[in-house]
């Protein structure tokens, strides 16, 4: 008996069928279209076509996730698992992440286990067989800038599975045939255990630094690819968490970011405004009646574009398309703003960045609102409008967090910083009281990435980064009235989410984390 490479295997090919609908699978590597050479030899890649169509896999990867499980389902977590929306619908779904009661069971969590893994060993695919391809064509530079690219997205992949379940499976190698020779040293290959958070960290981190040599430079002109400012933007995000804090670090790529050409831009809206073109002129997907106000800013380090065809299919998710004003508008919509989180752009006189974050609108339902005056969120408005993965804003309040949290704070310096985002909002700098002591500016701090970052999937994390989520979380629910009642208390059980049960039915060796 012979099983092929089980595990990957299923993990492409549900990839391929989990795509959006513009996708198309065979335009990149496959088992269908890879597999053995003219001589009828098994192998992983053909030739060089082979492996540049594998690397835009990536890139189609980022395109489609980037619409479900990399924002949909990371605005979830982010927003409604936090202080700043409520779950939208009624979907058994999506509420236990607003109550407090998620569990393993959840199809959310389980399909973003599986796609993650499944990008995982689309990586490993790669970075474990490139050198073997027998092309002379395919240069040696190549070679070791397309392992590059691999490791970023690799990196990326488990820094969004070790902020959501902390231990997870480290997975590097691309398992073994089972025979009746290999069974007992390679079965275990395909139902891994669990690496510890630090081990994912490490790994994480080795990634990065490896693909930094070789990774592609920043394209000030092109914000889509797996660069390395990415890296660079992945390794100040990594060292930010708990276990490998090192704050010096934060700085230092937060620096290098500057030294690459990024800065905040100087109008707000240009990061999710739109650009309505000639009514009289009939929109089509080559000619849309909106487009993106701004594309490939200097604060955008990684981004994903839909200027082109399939569109981005996620406003249908969270509110009116407004290419198309009435288009899957008869249904409740995701992540609905809070009243709370409105209230603190109220309460700071917050009207640039509420009026680029939350919009209002008469719709059909009153889940929450009155349908008559209903908000929704606001930073994704058309099927034109580029997601943005990575920016700028976000590094440099981590540096801010970094001056604030090191051994030798940095007040003065993070009060600069914070003013930056502030000014920008057109909003005055902070007054003396809230930059005096460490108490009374990170408060400050977190208040500044709440307003600035709502809706980007920022605000769970940082409370769980900080150790704010039970005095955060347990105290929402008595001062906003529009929240749905709390399942249960949140405590440090809290800060990892359940491993789906589907996961561990199928490996033995993985462990529930607690508290589920």
């Amino acid at each position: 008996m012979k099983i092929k490479n089980i595990f990957l295997i299923c993990s492409l090919v549900f990839s391929a069928m989990s795509c959006s609908l513009d996708y198309e699978p065979l335009e990149s590597y496959s088992d269908v279209t890879e597999g053995v050479n003219d001589g009828e030899q098994e192998i992983v890649f053909k030739d060089r076509d082979a492996v540049l169509l594998h690397v835009q896999s990536f890139y189609d990867q980022l395109r489609n996730d980037a619409q479900e499980h990399w924002y949909t389902d990371i605005l979830l977590v982010g927003d409604v698992h936090s202080d700043n929306a409520y779950a939208g619908t009624t979907g058994a779904e999506v509420v236990p992440y607003e109550t407090n009661a998620i569990e393993g069971s959840n199809s959310v969590m389980d399909r973003d286990w599986s796609r993650h893994l499944a990008n995982v060993a689309r990586a490993n695919r790669l970075i474990c067989n490139i050198d073997d391809v027998d092309d002379a064509t395919l240069t040696t530079a190549e070679r070791e800038e397309y392992k590059a690219v691999a490791k970023i997205f690799r990196a990326m992949v488990y820094f969004d599975m070790v902020r959501l379940w902390g231990s997870v499976p480290v997975i590097t190698t691309i398992a073994g045939d089972i025979t009746s020779e290999t069974v007992i040293d390679v079965y275990p290959e395909y139902f891994p255990p669990q690496n510890t958070e630090l081990e994912v960290y490490t790994q994480i981190e080795k990634d990065l630094l490896e693909a930094l040599e070789y990774a592609p430079n920043n394209n000030l002109g092109n914000k889509t690819v797996l660069s390395k400012s990415v890296a660079r933007a992945l390794l100040a995000k990594v060292y930010a968490e708990k276990p490998l804090r090192n704050y010096d670090k934060v700085i230092q790529y937060c620096d290098e970011l500057v030294a690459d050409g990024f800065d905040l831009v100087a109008d707000f809206s240009d990061l999710f405004g739109v650009t309505l073109q000639d009514p009289s002129n009939p929109p089509s997907q080559s000619n849309p009646a909106i487009s993106p106000k701004a594309v490939n800013t200097q604060e955008s380090i990684l981004e994903v574009h839909y200027s082109t065809g399939g569109g981005n299919w996620v406003t249908w998710m969270f509110g009116r398309q407004l290419d198309n004003w009435s288009f899957y508008f008869t249904w409740a919509k995701w992540i609905t703003p809070s009243r709370d989180l409105i209230k603190s752009f109220q309460d700071a006189g917050d009207t640039k960045r509420f009026e680029e974050s939350v919009v209002y609108y008469e719709c059909e339902w009153s889940n929450y609102y009155p349908a008559n005056h209903y908000p929704f969120m606001y930073k994704c408005r058309s099927s034109f409008s580029s997601i943005i993965r990575l920016r700028f804003a976000d590094i440099l309040l981590l540096k801010a967090e970094a001056l604030i949290l090191k051994d030798n704070p940095d007040f003065a310096g993070a009060a600069s910083i914070l003013n930056k985002i502030r000014n920008r909002a057109e909003l005055g700098n902070l007054p003396s009281a809230a930059t005096s002591n460490k108490e009374a500016i990170l408060d400050a701090y977190l208040k500044e990435r709440r307003l600035e970052l709502a809706f980007e999937g920022q605000r769970w994390f940082d409370l769980v980064r900080l150790d704010k989520v039970e005095g955060v979380m347990n105290a929402v629910y008595a001062k906003d009235s529009g929240r749905k009642p709390q399942a249960y208390l949140f405590n440090q059980d809290s800060y990892r989410l359940p491993i789906p049960q589907a996961a561990i039915d199928q490996n033995p060796n993985l462990v529930q984390n607690p508290g589920y």
